[in-house]
């Protein structure tokens, strides 16, 4: 089993030690093993406690030994299944256990591992546990990828430490599509903020003009643009979070708490007072012009990249690449077919030059809002998610909340937030509302576009199939936006491609 460096903590107490048991629920993954040993006393059975208590996220989680029954299931966030081999009559008796299929889809936490002779998977984490003192002495060697996993959680620890937090309680809160993930912080008073963990990341293959997909689609790679973003959304007056701590270089961020609640009712389906106080909101962002370039620090200005055409192709080219393939059972687009699909969405780029632009948030939808029902105006509507942010049509956030991506919006409730938009940015005067409308179409067809090829490139790439789901309804927003009379050309091609249907 090739091994990294061993990683070596010494915890003081017992508290510490509870501590790390819970800190390392936030490291491990389906298929990890991790195989904890120690003498009695070590602090084996403290340590897989905490872990599953963290894992619930229920400090009062019942915890029985397995000493007797050899193994204790759990059915958390992700499965855990807890071993005591103490009691192994015979290392084969593990399959009998049922370890191989608890490791498929889950974890394994293994006490007195050496009872198990060469049965556990050669890539487990080996946790050893030493009195040392007062305290313990913990080593770890595992691959590389646990490795890397397990120094990412005790560098967010010392993160903590140094913001003046050593104590505080970390759970699990969510990740998303990217490679962002993010846990709730408790400090003593019970007080919870968010912690984004965003580890930098090495730069991937070039796509286009040798440069890679983050740089060509303006993707944020750190956290300087969620930072400037936030800062300048706040002293507008909106409910971005505010930033308590950053440490750029290793891209963790401690931030504000918004809240809990969103924009949806428990049935998962759109709650339409809290929708169209989200479309005011933004409609109160594009009545103001936010600078383009935003100071962060002493030594770093966030310039806001234009939603370019470069941009925009890459995005749409998706459908190409991804869609047409699927729905054809891998056959690729003709080489006509790209070149008359990427010839009409020069045209309507084209027809975006004199629309109005501004501060586009880029996924302004209903898992980035957080209704905030005790404040007033756009501080109810919290904001986050907007490190992607650009300067280009202000119409494209329209599109992203009237679609939801993520749920679907009933033609009335559509209606209705187009109208509410519209009446407000005449209210505020100087608004070309034809032009607007236009864009609003070019560009809701733009975003579906790319959706309707992320959602197979989501399952076909990166084995996630469930974003299929949304696929139905990304078609059919895109068939409502087709509908103006700018799009025909394009309308015709995707009739022709089969993927709307055509005017019966």
């Amino acid at each position: 089993m090739a091994r990294t460096p061993v990683i070596s903590l010494f915890l003081k107490d017992e508290a510490e030690t509870i501590r790390f048991g819970e800190d390392l629920a936030l490291a491990l993954k389906p298929g990890d093993c991790l195989a904890l040993s120690g003498d009695l006393g070590a602090g084996k059975s403290s340590l897989a406690r905490a872990f599953l208590r963290a894992m619930a996220a229920d400090d009062d989680l019942e915890v029985p030994s397995p000493t007797f029954t050899l193994v204790q299931a759990y059915d958390l966030r992700i499965p855990v299944a807890h071993f005591d081999l103490y009691r192994l009559g015979d290392p084969t008796e593990l399959t009998e256990l049922g370890f191989d299929e608890a490791l498929q889809d889950g974890i394994c936490l293994v006490e007195w591992p050496e009872m198990a002779s060469d049965e556990l998977p050669a890539d487990r984490i080996a946790l050893k546990l030493e009195h040392e003192g007062p305290g313990r002495r913990v080593t770890i060697a595992a691959p590389e990828k646990q490795t890397a996993r397990i120094r990412r959680i005790l560098a967010i620890r010392d993160f903590l430490v140094d913001a003046g937090y050593p104590g505080a309680k970390r759970r699990f809160l969510t990740g998303d599509a990217s490679l962002r993930a993010y846990e709730a912080v408790y400090t003593d008073d019970g007080t919870r903020s968010i912690l984004m963990d965003w580890p930098p990341l090495p730069e991937g293959p070039p796509v286009l003009d040798g440069k890679p997909y983050p740089k060509v689609a303006h993707i944020a790679e750190n956290a300087y643009p969620f930072v400037a973003i936030a800062s300048v959304l706040r002293q507008e007056g909106f409910a971005a979070p505010e930033v308590y701590r950053v440490d750029y270089d290793q891209g963790i961020l401690l931030l504000e708490d918004l809240g809990t609640d969103g924009v949806l009712d428990t049935q998962g389906q759109p709650i339409g007072d809290r929708y169209r106080a989200s479309v005011a909101c933004l409609a109160h962002l594009h009545s103001l012009t936010i600078p383009q370039d935003i100071r962060v620090t002493d030594s770093h200005v966030h310039h806001i990249p234009d939603f370019d055409r470069t941009a925009m192709k890459m995005e749409v080219r998706l459908v190409l690449d991804w869609h047409l393939p699927w729905r054809r059972g891998g056959a690729a687009a003709s080489d006509a077919e790209r070149n008359e699909y990427l010839a009409i969405w020069d045209g309507l780029i084209d027809e975006l030059e004199t629309c109005e632009k501004g501060l586009l948030l880029r996924d302004f939808h209903s898992p980035n809002i957080i209704w905030r029902e005790n404040e007033r105006g756009v501080a109810r509507v919290g904001l986050i998610d907007f490190q992607d942010a650009m300067i280009g049509p202000t119409a494209y956030d329209l599109a992203s909340i009237a679609q939801d991506a993520r749920v679907t919006i009933a033609p009335d409730l559509f209606q209705q937030l187009m109208d509410d938009y519209l009446a407000l940015r005449r209210a505020q005067g100087r608004f070309d509302e034809a032009r607007f409308l236009k864009s609003w179409a070019i560009m809701s067809t733009q975003r579906n576009c790319k959706l309707a090829g992320l959602w197979v490139r989501l399952m076909q790439r990166d084995g996630k199939p469930a974003y299929m789901k949304h696929l139905p309804r990304t078609l059919s927003y895109l068939s409502v936006a087709l509908k103006h009379e700018t799009l025909a050309p394009l309308r015709d091609w995707f009739v022709r491609a089969g993927i709307v249907p055509g005017e019966s």
